[in-house]
């Protein structure tokens, strides 16, 4: 009888440490864009492996954010929307991707001093195939 208390005890115990649920980050940033189309396009870049949540207002050109820092961090976030084409606080799109977003997604650019320039191979990784 008490073995079988101790095995029912053991395998509560294991199954609580595993049911945990991660814990989740909330994270507001500005995200330039425009319209309906860009909305689509950033919410789809910021939307990997580690974010639950990814929601951007067109008004407020905020993008709100649920994610699990042990997976992925606020930078790398930003990093995929610069990919995209659109600057963030902490990175700027390179000028060939935001020149290739469709006309109505032109928004005013600016450069902040804390901004750096996403470059593909760098940040994320990617190499492209020679043409």
């Amino acid at each position: 009888m008490l073995k079988g208390t101790f095995f029912f005890v053991v395998i509560f115990l294991v199954g609580q440490v595993f049911a945990q649920k991660p814990v989740l980050e909330k994270a507001s940033i500005e995200v330039a864009g425009n319209c309906g189309m860009c909305r689509k396009k950033i919410e789809t870049a910021a939307r990997v492996d580690g974010v639950k949540e990814a929601k951007w207002n067109q008004k407020t050109k905020i993008l709100d954010l649920k994610f699990n820092p042990a997976l992925i961090s606020l930078d790398q976030i930003q990093l995929r929307i610069a990919a995209a084409g659109y600057d963030t606080p902490r990175f700027r799109a390179n000028d060939e991707t935001y020149k290739a977003l469709h006309e109505c997604c032109h928004y005013p650019r600016k450069l902040r001093s804390s901004q750096n320039e996403y470059t593909e191979p760098q940040f994320l990784g990617t190499q492209r195939g020679s043409a």
